[in-house]
Formats: C-alpha cells, sequence, structure tokens
C-alpha cells in the first residue's frame, strides 16, 4: 500500500514526464518570455512615425499590438 501511495505522489509531481525542477523550468521560461513580450511591445509603442513607416506598420497596427495582453504570443501554436 505504501509504494502505492509513493506512486500516486510521484505522478502528480512529474506530470508528463517531468520533474518538479523541469516544471519550474518551463513555467520560468514561459514568464521570461511574457516579460520579453510585454518589453517588446512597449518599445513598439515609443517608435516614432518615420520608423514604423520604415518597417511597414501604421500608428493603428502599433495600437493592435500593444493593446494585446502579455500571455497573448504570436508564435505560440493555437493548436492545443
Amino acid at each position: 500500500m505504501k509504494t502505492q501511495k509513493g506512486y500516486a505522489v510521484a505522478g502528480v509531481w512529474s506530470a508528463k514526464g517531468l520533474s518538479v525542477r523541469g516544471y519550474a523550468q518551463l513555467v520560468w521560461a514561459q514568464i521570461k518570455r511574457w516579460n520579453q513580450l510585454a518589453k517588446e511591445r512597449q518599445q513598439l509603442a515609443t517608435l516614432g512615425d518615420a520608423a514604423l513607416k520604415d518597417i511597414g506598420l501604421s500608428r493603428a497596427d502599433v495600437m493592435q499590438e500593444t493593446e494585446r495582453p502579455f500571455w497573448d504570443d504570436p508564435f505560440k501554436s493555437s493548436s492545443k
């Protein structure tokens, strides 16, 4: 009976075959990515009209991008 409890606890702590450390690393990487997205959107908002024209964006494009929530990652596949 003791062994079965051990497996149950191990199953909770190693979701999808990950250790606690591996899971924590994934969480940390996701937090860093969200932080990066927020900073990039702030930087985009500070660009002048000439710079936006150079990269082919309008002020409306910038407003649309900067209003997205920090967790909305354009490179993350949505097929989950």
